[in-house]
């Protein structure tokens, strides 16, 4: 007897009244009119039934701290990062904890089973990375959560910014990170996208970095990324996030870029919600729009995922945990209309990320974990349109969220189980 049938579901890829097998936490089988006994039946009547969405960019450490100690006014990166500057010494590792898990509930709720957290190491208690670790290792039954060492003040700017960041590799931290466009100095910048890139050569690790969050067209630093990428034979293991910067440059010069990065099999993050908001503050009219060139890179054969970014914290006053509202934003600030490119939107929150991630048995397909979600949406086109309603989430198998088992029941934090932020 199997442990879990899905019948009558529509595919991604448009298949329709398809049946899921599950056994022992894995698919065992994907075909059509399958029946079979099993301890749970679900007919999706026709509905999407997708693998969970993935968030290749996040930080979860900043999380729901909204309005402390303040409000960013400005609504600049500067300020944003200044403001997360305030709110460190005030951090105690109870409250990133509380608030990481309040967090995840919701995530789990709309289907979110991956995120990858960028988590600041730039202050040598590692307090930040001491309190994500412990979060990951709590909510590892629901969702697979990634770190990266970011070094929010400068690998090279901070006063012992580059072993802080070795620290937090030792400890467990998965992937390095960087963000070269706010050293001192465009060589400073260079410099340290080299030393990193160098480090993760050298510790097996990946590469994902913040990299030209600027509308300044001559932060160029994904050039460095693309490069060292090249030397050091990381192909397919760095991810350059943001490039908001390549919105502003010339088209001359990114006809040469664009291939240097495919050459170096470079990942691409872009966070709609967040690059639309923080980039052209110093525009008047025309503004810019800020986000980096996703259909470009996208038909260069680079792997492009959306990222969530932020939620309620010193840079973003918004947010849900709803990737299908980062898929939304990104197809209209990138003019994605047609209904290839809207699909491609639905695989930026799905396939793309989990292929950034490195994530072992992720799909819909015999041997893949028993991961995926029931959308109200009879396609990818559709959730994205309706934000979809989640009437099923499945880890490994079991139903985490949805009739007739609530999110509450999870209680990842330990709590009756609200999934409010507030």
């Amino acid at each position: 007897m199997l442990d879990l049938l899905i019948t009558h579901a529509t595919l991604p890829d448009g298949r329709l009244n398809m049946s899921i097998a599950v056994q022992s936490g894995r698919i065992t089988e994907v075909t059509e009119g399958l029946q079979a006994p099993a301890h749970e039946t679900v007919n999706a009547g026709g509905l999407l039934v997708s693998p969970p969405f993935v968030d290749a960019h996040f930080h979860m450490d900043s999380a729901l701290s909204y309005g402390q100690p303040r409000v960013n006014e400005s609504g600049t990166l500067l300020e944003g990062i200044a403001l997360w500057g305030e709110l460190k010494p005030t951090l105690t590792h109870e409250a990133i904890v509380e608030r990481a898990l309040r967090y995840c509930d919701v995530a789990v709720a709309r289907g979110l089973l991956a995120i990858r957290s960028h988590v600041d190491t730039s202050h040598p208690s590692l307090l930040p990375v001491q309190a994500l670790l412990d979060v990951k290792q709590r909510v590892a039954p629901y969702l697979d959560l990634q770190l990266v060492a970011f070094p929010q003040d400068g690998v090279l700017r901070a006063p012992g910014g580059l072993d802080n960041l070795r620290r937090a590799l030792d400890l467990g931290v998965d992937v390095v990170g960087g963000i070269p466009h706010f050293e001192r100095t465009m060589a400073q910048g260079a410099e340290s996208v080299k030393i990193l890139c160098e480090l993760a050569a050298e510790r097996g690790k990946r590469v994902d970095m913040h990299c030209d969050e600027s509308d300044d067209p001559h932060s160029r630093h994904v050039e460095t990324l693309a490069y060292e990428t090249q030397r050091l034979g990381l192909h397919g293991r760095v991810t350059g996030s943001h490039l908001t910067s390549m919105h502003s440059m010339d088209n001359y010069y990114v006809s040469k870029l664009i291939p240097l990065m495919a050459e170096a099999d470079l990942g691409v993050v872009a966070n709609p919600l967040i690059n639309i908001t923080l980039q052209g503050r110093h525009d008047t009219y025309p503004k810019r729009r800020g986000m980096t060139r996703v259909p470009e890179l996208m038909a260069a054969g680079l792997t492009v995922a959306f990222g969530h970014d932020c939620v309620l914290d010193p840079w973003y006053s918004g947010g849900s945990a709803d990737m299908l509202e980062a898929a939304h934003m990104g197809l209209h600030v990138g003019q994605m209309t047609s209904q290839a490119a809207m699909r491609q939107c639905f695989d930026a929150v799905t396939v793309n990320p989990a292929r950034l991630l490195g994530l072992e048995g992720y799909g819909i397909a015999p041997g893949c974990h028993a991961d995926f979600v029931l959308l109200h949406a009879r396609s990818p086109v559709d959730a994205i349109r309706l934000r979809a309603q989640r009437l099923g989430v499945w880890r490994r198998g079991r139903r985490v969220a949805g009739q007739p088992a609530p999110i509450a029941e999870l209680c990842l934090a330990g709590r009756p189980g609200s999934v409010d932020f507030l």
